[in-house]
C-alpha cells in the first residue's frame, strides 16, 4: 500500500504538538469540529478516534458534532461554532454551496476553517483534508479501463447511498470524464442509507440488468457488495468490482476476491489532521495547503487494513 501521509504530514504533527504544548500553557484552545456522517458509522468511529487522539495529544479542547445527513443540522451547529467564537472551525462538506456564507462571517471574526472529508473549495476554506473525490472517480474508472474490465457498449453499475450528494456528484464526474470519450456508460442508482434495504435495492438491479461492472460510489453500498453477490449467487470475481474500502466488511471483501480494489481514506488520520492544522493557524502558522488522505488497496495489499480493523 502506497501511504500518502508522507514526511510533510510527519512534519506537521511535529510542529502541531509544539504549538499545542504551548497553547496549552496560554489557555486551551477550543475548536469545533462538525460531520455530516452518523456517529455509528464505521469510518465516523475511526475518524472520531483520530479526532480524539488530536485533541487529546495537542491539549485542546474539542466540540465534536455529528449531523447523520440532517444539512439543517449541521448548518446550525455551524453558526452557533461561530458564535461561539472559537479558536478554529473544522467541517464536511456534503453539498456544494452550503457553506459559503458561514465561512465567510468566519473568516471575518478571525476564525481559521479547515474542511475534511469532502471539499468546497469556491468558500474559500483555508485547508482541505481528505480525498479528492472527483480524482477518485478517475482512478476506480481508469482501474476498469486499463485492466481492460470494461469496454465500449458497457453501462457500470454506480449504487450510492445520497444521490445528488457532493461526493456524489464530484465521483461521478472523474467517472465521466473517463467513461464518455470510450462511449462506455454508467446508471447512478439510489440504493437508499438502511442496511436492509441498501441490499435488497442492489440485489434487484443486479437481478434486472446483470451488470458488466459495479463503482460503489459509497462506503455502505461497498459494504453490501458481498452480501448482494452471495444473494444472486455469483462467485467471488465473476464481476469487476472497485469503489471505496472504509470499512472492515469492504476490506475483507477484496480479501475474499468479491471487490478488485478499494479506496482507503486513512480515516483515523484524517480525523487527526483537521485539528492539527486548526491549532497551527491558531497559533499564528499560515495553512493555506491541502492533505490527501487516499489510497488504492487490493488483494495483496489489504492486509494493513484487515490488521487495523481487527485491534
Amino acid at each position: 500500500m502506497k501511504f500518502v501521509l508522507k514526511l510533510a504530514a510527519t512534519a506537521l504533527l511535529a510542529c502541531a504538538a509544539f504549538t499545542g504544548v504551548a497553547g496549552a500553557q496560554d489557555g486551551k484552545k477550543t475548536f469545533y469540529l462538525l460531520s455530516h456522517g452518523g456517529p455509528s458509522d464505521a469510518f465516523w468511529l475511526d475518524w472520531n478516534a483520530g479526532a480524539e487522539k488530536a485533541c487529546t495529544q495537542l491539549a485542546v479542547d474539542c466540540k465534536i458534532s455529528f449531523s447523520g445527513g440532517d444539512m439543517a443540522a449541521q448548518k446550525e451547529a455551524f453558526n452557533s461554532a461561530i458564535a461561539a467564537k472559537p479558536d478554529g472551525i473544522g467541517t464536511t462538506s456534503a453539498q456544494p454551496g452550503l457553506w459559503n456564507e458561514e465561512v465567510k462571517v468566519a473568516k471575518a471574526a478571525g476564525i481559521p476553517v479547515v474542511f475534511f472529508n469532502t471539499d468546497d473549495t469556491a468558500t474559500g476554506r483555508q485547508a482541505y483534508v481528505g480525498a479528492d473525490l472527483r480524482q477518485a472517480g478517475v482512478i476506480w474508472a481508469k482501474y476498469l479501463v486499463d485492466n481492460k474490465l470494461v469496454k465500449e457498449g458497457d453501462k457500470v453499475f454506480l449504487p450510492v447511498e445520497v444521490p445528488g450528494a457532493s461526493y456524489q456528484q464530484l465521483e461521478t464526474e472523474g467517472i465521466a470524464s473517463v467513461f464518455d470519450p470510450l462511449k462506455i456508460t454508467y446508471d447512478v442508482v439510489d440504493a437508499g442509507t438502511d442496511p436492509a434495504g441498501i441490499i435488497a435495492k442492489m440485489s434487484d438491479y443486479m437481478l434486472a440488468n446483470n451488470p458488466p461492472a459495479i463503482i460503489a460510489l459509497g462506503d455502505s453500498v461497498a459494504a453490501a457488495v458481498k452480501p448482494v453477490m452471495e444473494n444472486a449467487g455469483m462467485a467471488a470475481g465473476s464481476i469487476p468490482v472497485v469503489g471505496w474500502g472504509n470499512s472492515k466488511e469492504t476490506a475483507e471483501a477484496v480479501k475474499a476476491g468479491y471487490f478488485n480494489a478499494a479506496a482507503w481514506q486513512f480515516p483515523s488520520a484524517q480525523g487527526f489532521m483537521p485539528v492539527a492544522l486548526l491549532n497551527l493557524a491558531a497559533s499564528g502558522e499560515p495553512i493555506g495547503y491541502d492533505i490527501q488522505t487516499f489510497s488504492l488497496y487490493d488483494k495483496d495489499s489489504v492486509e494493513p487494513i484487515l490488521k487495523l480493523y481487527s485491534k
